[in-house]
């Protein structure tokens, strides 16, 4: 549940983003809102890690940074700009059942009955949410947040199939972070020519969505893939769309109806539904693969205890019972030390 809690930061500040993008960043700049969005927030943790890529993590950087970082953070700004702030965050609901499906194919994590049960039981809630949305639906709002939702989904699946445990989580999501803030730059200067002129609430917005909703979230994030399976953690996930409805309500003064607090209690049901199951120990920590836990400690080989009944010792001596031996005294055996 610790690595639970540290993953949920992620999903609640990608669904503050929204709001903040939607309100206070420049919507005409998509390209140059995904690269001071990624390269600062790549920069921080590049100097907080200081380390730099090595063997094959070189290529591994470039793909997952223009998976989850070039690609992502263009699609997610405009899906921002172009849907309401509740129906945007919403789409990405459906991120759950396909990291499931993907974690299966890449590194053959099949998701159990209690993920699937989860996942569907919280794209309920997210539907009776989306039923209530106000404000007009954009089509190409809609493609630009699922496309989103898909590179997302196998760019996190890949991420988790790469990032062995000799890569530290903090280094790997900064040259992620860097590579794919690099790769936006030359393409935003040739399409969108020179960066747009920032007030002072759009570079405060830029502040929060670069290191709370970027370098934090992301850390976060890839930190819950390594510890804990890609169902549970898309689960988590689902918490996005909660936080997006639920600050559109506070904030801009939308109105929680009957149906999105049902909604919201069926996510959440979800998402405590397809948590991982407290793990037994036993001198440590067990894994969260081994679905049953024995409670019956390890049984000893038979060469590795003396078994000796008393008076039956060919030179009529007395066995010797010292600790850890096995005696027997009225035909019933007894354990000494």
């Amino acid at each position: 549940m610790r690595w639970v809690a540290l993953t949920a930061v992620a999903p609640v500040a990608w669904g503050a983003n929204y709001y903040v993008t939607h309100g206070f960043l420049p919507p005409d700049s998509p390209l140059y809102g995904a690269a001071l969005r990624a390269l600062p927030a790549g920069l921080v943790l590049l100097g907080l890690c200081r380390q730099r890529p090595r063997g094959a993590w070189w290529w591994r950087s470039a793909v997952l940074g223009l998976l989850n970082v070039s690609v992502f953070f263009v699609l997610v700004y405009a899906a921002s700009h172009l849907l309401p702030t509740s129906i945007a965050s919403t789409v990405m609901a459906v991120s759950p059942l396909a990291m499931m499906l993907i974690a299966w194919v890449l590194v053959s994590e099949r998701p159990g009955m209690a993920h699937l049960a989860g996942a569907t039981i919280g794209l309920g809630g997210i539907c009776l949410m989306l039923l209530t949305g106000a404000g007009r639906i954009s089509v190409p709002g809609i493609l630009a947040s699922v496309a989103a939702m898909l590179v997302s989904a196998f760019g996190h699946i890949l991420t988790k199939r790469w990032n062995d445990t000799g890569t530290d989580v903090l280094a790997s999501t900064a040259w992620q972070l860097t590579a794919g803030g690099l790769f936006l730059l030359p393409v935003a200067a040739a399409v969108e020519g020179p960066p747009p002129a920032l007030s002072a609430p759009a570079i405060l917005a830029f502040g929060y969505v670069a290191l709370v909703a970027t370098a934090l979230a992301f850390v976060a994030w890839f930190t819950g893939l390594r510890h804990l399976p890609a169902g549970t953690v898309g689960l988590v996930g689902l918490l996005n769309p909660v936080t997006g409805v639920l600050l559109g309500t506070a904030v801009a003064g939308e109105v929680l109806t009957f149906q999105q607090l049902c909604g919201l209690a069926l996510v959440l049901t979800g998402v405590v539904l397809g948590r991982p199951t407290r793990a037994g120990r036993r001198g440590g920590v067990r894994s969260l693969s081994s679905p049953h836990p024995t409670s019956d400690p390890p049984v000893s080989p038979p060469h590795a205890i003396a078994c000796e009944d008393e008076g039956t010792r060919e030179d009529g001596a007395a066995p010797a019972v010292g600790p850890g031996r096995v005696s027997r005294r009225g035909g019933v055996p007894r354990v000494d030390g």
